[in-house]
């Protein structure tokens, strides 16, 4: 199991290495990386020396690219929200840009810090303002609370490569179930499904061996592909479509 596992993390690591490409503008550098936003564009990053260092950046993409799809952070809850979520990467924001600053050393950890924050962001807050009333975070949150299934919420933990992956619930461990780490997946595609996949291979070996991963997909306005069920399944993170979410209710809060 173990040696499959290294295979698999190590497919991974080739496709991200052969998926990545960069290309100099001006005294900054643009970092293509192959993963999607909801346009099915690969998202990108700039780096720019400063200080001895760096200054990685997503040039103000993610915030704008919302606005002007009508997702205005403009309340008070959603500015809360946005902050909480960046906090928990350790990014900072200046105006419209994210940003992290890094050194030679840790500079791999925080171009997938960065990268990370970008896709919980724009995955966060992107609402479809005719068709979604709510953030899919809160209608979880707002479910298990009704359900009384008892959890923590934002908790981060670093796995065994040395990244930070957050994730949105843990329910600790009782007399009959182990303990369940929870990430809500508001738009199910092959880029989230690796995204979760890698989150939770890394850090699964860290937390206890019983432990279980669960992805709360969306699938209220599109049905959720077949393959990114089967590429959760293979990962050992099990699948539950917020559709069928009372299921699963009766597990959790046990």
């Amino acid at each position: 199991m173990i040696s499959e596992v290294g295979i698999l993390l190590g497919e991974y690591r080739k496709w991200l290495r052969s998926k990545t490409t960069l290309r100099e503008t001006g005294d900054r550098v643009e970092i293509t990386t192959p993963y999607l936003d909801r346009h099915n564009d690969y998202l990108q990053i700039y780096a720019e020396k400063r200080d001895g260092g760096f200054i990685l950046s997503d040039d103000g993409y993610v915030l704008e690219d919302l606005e002007l799809s009508g997702c205005k952070i403009d309340t008070d809850k959603r500015e809360a929200l946005l902050e909480t979520t960046l906090n928990g990467f350790g990014v900072s924001r200046n105006d419209k840009t994210l940003r992290v600053e890094a050194s030679k050393d840790n500079f791999a950890l925080r171009k997938h810090t960065l990268l990370q924050a970008m896709l919980a962001v724009n995955d966060l807050f992107y609402l479809a303002s005719p068709v979604v009333a709510s953030i899919f975070y809160e209608d979880v949150a707002t479910w298990l609370d009704r359900r009384e299934i008892r959890c923590a919420s934002r908790v981060k933990f670093t796995g065994k490569s040395g990244y930070d992956h957050m994730f949105d619930f843990i329910i600790p461990k009782s007399g009959k179930e182990p303990e369940r780490i929870l990430r809500t997946v508001n738009r199910p595609g092959r880029d989230t499904a690796q995204a979760v996949a890698f989150s939770w291979i890394d850090t699964k070996d860290v937390r206890p061996p019983e432990s279980r991963a669960y992805a709360i997909l969306n699938d209220s306005e599109n049905p959720v592909p077949d393959g990114v069920y089967n590429a959760f399944l293979n990962y050992g993170v099990r699948p539950v479509p917020w559709s069928d979410r009372d299921r699963m209710a009766e597990e959790l809060a046990a």
